[in-house]
């Protein structure tokens, strides 16, 4: 089973930005209700979506007081919860992360990394990827970041 996820979060100044768990150095960082975590949203997403269990929202609604400045990772760990719950394994990850600046590339070993970790699956079986939006659009224009995120999963044999 395959799942899509996508997230997006406006950028402002005086916020943190951190992705795949990793906070990274920058002047801008994510707008949201919890702790903006682009990356780990969409692989919520991705994951909810493969096991056709709804989306991060449904399980984590950012109108709960409880979720105010969450710790992303929290939505991760319930997530793999569920699939062990359903009887299926996360066999691997593919995430792309939208974002004008800073630039990724220091950083994407060590998301990688936590997403591996965090997930309990081998570090093969994990990619990330960083792109620009060529300074078209709100990502372009250093407003927002975005990221899409795949995941394989499969029934438990």
């Amino acid at each position: 089973m395959i799942g899509f996820g996508y997230d997006s979060h406006k950028l402002g100044k005086g916020k943190d930005l951190i992705l795949g768990g990793i906070k990274i150095p920058s002047e801008l960082g994510t707008e949201s209700h919890s702790d903006g975590d682009a990356v780990l949203h969409a692989l919520c997403d991705a994951i909810f979506g493969a096991s056709a269990l709804g989306d991060i929202g449904e399980h984590f609604p950012d109108t709960d007081p409880k979720y105010k400045n969450a710790d992303s990772s929290i939505f991760l760990k319930a997530a793999m919860d569920i699939l062990k719950q359903q009887n299926l394994l996360l066999i691997n990850i593919d995430v792309t992360i939208i974002l004008e600046r800073p630039k990724l590339s220091p950083f994407k070993e060590e998301i990688r990394q936590n997403i591996s970790s965090l997930c309990n699956l081998p570090l093969e079986r994990v990619s990330i990827k960083a792109k620009t939006n060529e300074k078209m659009g709100f990502v372009g224009r250093s407003e927002g970041v975005c990221v899409y995120c795949v995941v394989q999963i499969e029934k438990r044999l």
